[in-house]
């Protein structure tokens, strides 16, 4: 077999391995959704108590239209945040402790592992 197959073989291996790993994080992170599942959708538009969290990887906090933000919230967003991976990281640790006077009550989750899977579910929704 020629080198250039050989490379060519071993890149379409490559590539097939990072998508099933791909896919076993995001199944990781849509069994950890459930807990959010309680308050959020995964669905656009469709709110709960509370918003939407398709799309929300990229998006400006307290800025889907139509759900009903806490100020502190909304000036999270304003001040000029983010929800990308570290900002989620962070706000799901202790959302208290990011956004003191969130409405949401959550108490967090503790463990890296299930942040990081539930942050690449979120980050697929919208793909």
């Amino acid at each position: 077999m020629r080198t250039s197959s050989l490379l060519l073989i071993g890149s379409a291996l490559a590539l097939t391995i990072n998508a099933g790993a791909a896919m076993a994080d995001t199944s990781a992170g849509e069994a950890v959704f459930k807990k959010c599942r309680v308050c959020h959708s995964n669905v656009e538009g469709k709110k709960k108590v509370g918003p939407s969290l398709y799309g929300v990887v990229g998006r400006t906090p307290g800025t889907v239209p139509g759900y009903k933000y806490s100020e502190a919230m909304k000036a999270f967003g304003a001040g000029g945040a983010v929800w990308d991976a570290k900002t989620l990281d962070t706000y799901l640790i202790q959302p208290r402790a990011l956004v003191a006077k969130t409405k949401m009550i959550f108490p967090g989750l503790k463990n890296e592992a299930d942040r990081k899977a539930v942050i690449e579910y979120l980050d697929s929704l919208d793909d």
